[in-house]
């Protein structure tokens, strides 16, 4: 198989060619403590400060075209300006209902019909390049570098195989695996790592490496690998690393859905006219919380593109995968059949949920065909069963089976009434992969169809410009727990995507577990499958995770067993009017409270860890008020499912003192 990698990569701090002719451009945010100073010189390069330190040392930027000419050496200004932007953005289907966007914007447009975009916020910076060029042309590759100066601290999510510096078989993945936090010289100079990323800076500064409006571009990569082998003099610098274009591919994977790249062409994207490109973002906080509070991610995507969005209904969803469609005490053989689709519908409509999932197997397998179903379900009587329940159905699908026929399937089943897809297996994000998920929603779109994408990386801005799309997977999510020995640390890990993946955007985590294993009682079980952790730490994330179209993972019996847990589950928002991150710490602990209408909901998790925190209330008022709490039981450190809910009177209080147990955690609702 040919492996044309496009690697574009520069050495650290000191090994910059001499800059002759220099010129600077200076941009500060508008609090003015982060301040881009952009040099044009034999490179193009740029350094962040944050508060008089130089957070990020001179990193050159460029595209390399296919033609050779490179954008960004030896650069010839034609034209700056700079400006203020302050407005307000509308986020429906978000974790607040508006956005305060405000920013410094610095733009630089060079001879030969090219510019790049600096845009300066108080909690970070962006940048992107800008082509006006009409004509079609290829990019051979990117060249994007952080350097920090200094071998920081990083807190990485590696591709989740691939340890032989073969980066062709690492651009296949499913962008889900646990954190690593190491030194930069420490980090696996043979592993790709996906966005995003933390580094921590000696003074404790965290950096956030994402990126925004990817749209029609391969997603990027990291590696702290040095180009030419000679690691000791770069221990303080990551480098973006691109898959290049397919050529050839060939079906296979998860039950042939997938499609594995053979071969790929000497370039990695295709450009067919005037174009931005993605957003390279550095999210720039002091404390842990800040990066979890950022909204950077949906402020740089484009804006929607779905004029009248009314029909898109965000909600809960009763699930059928997860456990192994496991119910008891009814007189009909439980599996994947209408009678079955029946009694889930019966309990969403009984508890308020707004749709039920047919996960995968209602289509015939290794088909790859969505018109195609099993004898045991017919999908329209149970759309009609399910609309006169006040419930709606969800269908699986395999990317490929989604891909090769996705006008008609889309055009088949919104008329007979399902109102979305969860579309999954794609596990790559060329810019093949990347067109396809716009092509998704766009096409749902227009039949009124809601997406929820697996097997998908980050987020990356697709909600806000197609706000039908209202979920992602790219999470070690709850599934997981299905196979995961007691050696994944899941707790850990529950209370650090807050602050690093849920930065880019929605998470499909799949909470909802009802049997609970404490540490040392934790096993994995594919049909009788449990969750690391308390049953307040599951809870709780109904809160911390952000989920517009969020799954109710465990057994409908199971949920009925659980009256109180069901129905603080059952009546928790999906979206919300107003979030703030109230405390916390990457990889230890995490304390949020949203907002819907006059009703406030406070989470908090911590890690293996037990805690004793005390929640700042002050942003409630004065006003007394009694409030509905669940917390860890005085057994909950032995047994997970031992949980007190009780009612409490907060009388003006200003802080709520909690203990968490090991893997615990605690929900809180208050009515205003």
């Amino acid at each position: 198989m040919k492996q044309t990698l496009l690697i574009l990569l520069i050495t650290c701090l000191g090994s910059l060619p001499p800059v002759s002719a220099q010129k600077q451009h200076k941009a500060a945010s508008p609090d003015g403590r982060i301040t881009a100073t952009v040099t044009l010189g034999d490179k193009l390069t740029y350094t962040i400060a944050h508060d008089g330190e130089t957070i990020l040392h001179e990193s050159p930027i460029s595209l390399t075209l296919s033609s050779g000419e490179v954008w960004g050496d030896k650069p010839q200004l034609a034209q700056s300006a700079q400006k203020n932007i302050r407005q307000t953005i509308a986020s429906p289907f978000y974790r607040k209902e508006k956005i305060d966007d405000e920013y410094t914007l610095l733009t630089l447009n060079f001879k030969k019909q090219w510019g790049v975009e600096f845009r300066v916020y108080n909690d970070g910076l962006a940048y992107r390049f800008v082509s006006k060029r009409a004509k079609p042309f290829t990019i051979a590759g990117e060249e994007v570098a952080y350097n920090f100066g200094d071998d920081v601290t990083a807190t990485v999510p590696y591709v989740m195989y691939g340890d032989d510096g073969n980066y062709e078989s690492q651009f296949h993945t499913s962008f889900e695996n646990t954190y690593t936090t190491e030194k930069l010289s420490r980090l696996n100079k043979e592993r790709l790592m996906f966005l995003p990323l933390v580094a921590e800076t000696a003074s404790g500064k965290k950096i956030c490496i994402s990126e925004s409006d990817l749209e029609s571009y391969p997603g990027m990569f990291m590696s702290s690998a040095h180009p030419h082998g000679d690691l000791a003099t770069a221990p303080c610098r990551l480098t973006g690393i691109f898959a290049a274009y397919p050529r050839t591919s060939k079906l296979g994977g998860h039950n042939m859905l997938q499609f594995e790249v053979t071969e790929r062409e000497p370039y990695m994207a295709k450009v067919n006219g005037p174009r931005t490109f993605p957003w390279r973002m550095a999210i720039v906080t002091t404390a842990d919380k800040d990066l979890a509070d950022s909204d950077m991610t949906y402020k740089l995507a484009a804006p929607s593109r779905i004029a009248d969005i009314s029909w898109i209904k965000p909600g809960k969803v009763a699930w059928d995968w997860w456990n192994d469609w496991n119910i008891t005490g009814v007189d009909f053989v439980a599996g994947i059949n209408n009678d079955t689709y029946k009694y889930y519908i019966d309990f969403a409509a009984a508890n308020g949920i707004e749709y039920v999932i047919l996960d995968e197997g209602w289509a015939v397998n290794l088909k790859a065909d969505l018109m195609q179903v099993v004898d045991e379900i017919d999908i329209k009587e149970l759309v009609d069963y399910g609309a006169a329940r006040n419930v709606d159905i969800i269908l699986w699908a395999g990317y490929h089976a989604f891909n090769r026929d996705m006008e008609n399937v889309c055009r088949h089943y919104s008329e007979l009434g399902v109102k979305g897809f969860k579309v999954d297996f794609m596990d790559r994000d060329d810019q093949e992969m990347v067109e396809f998920n716009y092509r998704a929603a766009e096409t749902c779109a227009r039949y009124k169809m809601i997406l929820d994408l697996h097997g998908m990386y980050k987020p990356a801005g697709l909600n806000r410009t197609y706000p039908n799309v209202l979920n992602f997977e790219g999470v070690h999510g709850l599934e997981q727990m299905k196979w995961s020995s007691a050696e994944v640390d899941q707790m850990k890990y529950d209370v650090t995507i807050p602050f690093i993946r849920q930065v880019a955007g929605p998470i499909d985590y799949t909470q909802g577990a009802m049997r609970n294993g404490s540490r040392g009682n934790y096993h994995p079980s594919n049909s009788q499958p449990m969750s690391q952790g308390t049953r307040c730490h599951q809870l709780a994330g109904y809160v911390v995770f952000e989920s517009p179209f969020n799954m109710l993972c465990d057994s409908p019996t199971n949920y009925m067993r659980e009256p109180e847990s069901l129905e603080f589950i059952a009546s928790i928002p999906t979206v919300w009017d107003e979030t703030i991150t109230l405390d916390g710490k990457i990889g230890e602990y995490i304390v949020t409270a949203r907002r819907k209408g006059n009703t406030w909901y406070i989470g908090g998790m911590t890690n293996w860890d037990a805690r004793d925190l005390q929640v700042d209330l002050s942003f409630l008022g004065e006003k007394a008020r009694t409030a509905t709490l669940f917390r860890d039981g005085a057994n909950a450190h032995r047994n997970g499912t031992d949980y007190k809910k009780e009612s409490i009177q907060l009388k003006g209080n200003k802080e709520l003192d909690v203990h968490l147990a090991p893997g615990g955690g605690f929900a809180l609702r208050v009515q205003l």
